[in-house]
């Protein structure tokens, strides 16, 4: 498991005007290299941005500009999956690559913030600033340089997915869906199941947060007989768990839906708990 965090500073209220660059790799869990450059943005800086940062105009003269370290951060950041703590530092990096007449950097970017707010309840709405949510982690680092911010967004992951205890390809499509998922639009998922199907009978309730949009599961299960109900019930007879959420079935965090399902099957009745990949599989083979 590998990837790449990066931070920048800029010298003004212009996200083109990097003035610094922190990168730091991860890799099988840790911090594998990390590097960083002052940047010449060939351009003025705003007191208030010096004041974040500290760095100043005469702190970079004689330091390169941003097309002279291109090939650089190409070679670090191309192809990898990119961490960055909000939207900032993405849209800095493509606004820098249009100002320079540089090809925009080729690579999957991951929000490290979206993270948190899908994996701590205490961040999902407030607090999920860098030094906030590192605070919370126990991880401590000299906020607005920017390698120490890009080690800490790096730090950021590690702990979610300890936390969560999902890998990075399950994080990318996490932070696709709602911070919530399992209340999202769920009054209006229900269907009638094709009775020519091969589950026809079933009576289906989904839970947790899924890959692919609730709808579209409600409509899968639909088209193979199923009928989806919002919620458990005695006609139940099966609740589609997504799989991030089957890592908690030894712990205290499962949905009301879950909790209910177990109390139903503990009374004799048959339903089955599934994964969302199941699912999947039971769809496509019927």
């Amino acid at each position: 498991m590998r990837f790449t965090a990066i931070d920048v500073e800029t010298a003004n209220a212009d996200m083109a005007s990097i003035c610094s660059i922190g990168v730091a790799a991860f890799e099988d869990g840790a911090l594998a290299s990390e590097w960083y450059s002052l940047i010449d943005p060939d351009d003025f800086f705003d007191p208030v941005n010096t004041s974040i940062h500290g760095i100043s105009e005469s702190d970079v003269q004689g330091a390169p500009t941003f097309r002279d370290i291109a090939s650089d951060i190409d070679r670090f950041l191309g192809g990898q999956v990119v961490i960055t703590h909000t939207h900032f530092d993405r849209v800095a990096m493509h606004q820098v690559a249009g100002r320079w007449s540089i090809t925009a950097l080729s690579c999957t970017w991951l929000d490290s913030a979206r993270v948190a707010r899908r994996t701590w309840a205490e961040c999902a709405r407030s607090g999920y600033g860098l030094a906030n949510v590192c605070k919370m982690i126990g991880y401590t680092f000299e906020h607005h340089n920017a390698l120490e911010d890009a080690k800490a967004a790096g730090h950021v992951i590690l702990a979610a997915m300890q936390e969560s205890g999902v890998d990075l390809n399950a994080m990318q499509r996490r932070v696709l869906q709602p911070i919530d998922p399992s209340s999202s639009g769920a009054a209006s998922i229900t269907r009638d199941g094709n009775p020519d199907g091969p589950f026809a009978g079933e009576v289906i309730v989904f839970t947790g947060a899924l890959e692919i949009p609730r709808r579209e599961a409600a409509d899968l299960a639909a088209s193979v007989g199923c009928t989806v109900a919002n919620s458990v019930s005695k006609k139940t007879t099966m609740l589609v768990v997504g799989d991030m959420d089957v890592t908690k079935l030894a712990g205290h965090d499962k949905s009301s839906k879950h909790r209910k399902a177990e109390g139903l099957i503990s009374t004799g009745q048959p339903l089955r708990i599934i994964r969302e990949t199941d699912f999947k599989e039971l769809v496509a083979l019927g």
